[in-house]
């Protein structure tokens, strides 16, 4: 592992973070959020069978469709054209992918999959689809016609994150512990590289950060990762073509990470802890701009 020795700048004072909105309906643990293209509105997933679509001005919830996957439902995307609405899920025995054409409500389901998918993202050009899964592969999908394109992508560990680079040439695939980063190729279907962290046996909740993974504008990748600790509460920079770190990792989470964000422009980095915390970076120069403690609703 390499890295610079960049100093970040001094933390910001921490702050107490109260919603002003709070969106009611599911009955269990929400898994996933995606915001539509216009900002205007939002989609959740949820462990009890449900997606929801939410008016973020009217603050209500405008949409409902009951027991999509026959087990509880972690992930969710929309195309950014807005054809495709995507919804993934299962559990230990099935894995359940459905895409949605949504002008002409026809639901395809996409089979391949032997356990539950737990991340997937669709490619800039709105054409393919990745899956990655409790059965350690990740898989490349023709939306269009719902054919397997690519794969399966033998990983060495249950898959918690995926992402294509901004040209959808290569996919970056994290582990649901953040302890095994690897880039493959996607012409190729060929492993790049891998980097290896803590390894742990087990499966505690406690290190389980399914964080997503994010390409910057460098295209270098971003990932919450444990080196040597008991769970991932380090964000790190990797080169995507050695996976070395890249200059000073974010720090200051004292428990796993489990969300993390990456401005559109670049310039901000957010990230969410089982440590009740939300940290806000500025991304170059690794200063915390602010940490909030989150106070919900009781």
């Amino acid at each position: 592992m390499a890295s610079t020795t960049t100093q970040p700048a001094p933390a910001a004072n921490e702050m107490i973070l109260t919603p002003v909105i709070t969106l009611e309906g599911h009955e269990k643990r929400i898994q996933s959020l995606s915001y539509l293209q216009d900002g205007r509105q939002m989609v959740s997933v949820c462990l009890d069978k449900t997606v929801r679509r939410w008016d973020l001005q009217a603050n209500k919830e405008i949409e409902e469709a009951r027991k999509v996957c026959d087990h509880g439902v972690h992930a969710v995307a929309e195309s950014r054209d807005g054809r495709w609405a995507i919804t993934a899920g299962g559990d230990v025995d099935h894995g359940e992918l459905k895409v949605s054409e949504v002008e002409m409500e026809i639901v395809k389901s996409f089979e391949g999959h032997s356990k539950v998918i737990t991340c997937i993202d669709i490619s800039a050009d709105d054409m393919l689809l990745a899956s990655g899964s409790g059965d350690h592969t990740a898989r490349l999908w023709s939306l269009d016609t719902g054919k397997l394109v690519a794969g399966p992508f033998e990983s060495a560990a249950w898959v918690g994150a995926i992402r294509f680079s901004h040209n959808s040439k290569k996919l970056a695939v994290n582990s649901w512990s953040g302890e095994n980063l690897e880039v493959w190729d996607v012409q190729t279907q060929s492993l790049d590289r891998r980097v290896v962290g803590k390894l742990w046996v087990g499966s505690s909740p406690l290190r389980i950060t399914f964080a997503p993974v994010f390409w910057t504008n460098k295209e270098t990748i971003l990932a919450a990762f444990n080196f040597d600790d008991l769970a991932a509460t380090t964000i790190y920079e990797f080169d995507a073509s050695t996976l070395e770190t890249v200059g000073t990792p974010f720090e200051g989470h004292t428990k796993v990470i489990n969300g993390v964000a990456l401005s559109f422009d670049g310039g901000l980095l957010a990230s969410a802890s089982g440590d009740h915390t939300i940290r806000l970076w500025a991304f170059e120069s690794r200063q915390l701009l602010a940490s909030f403690v989150v106070r919900l609703p009781h």
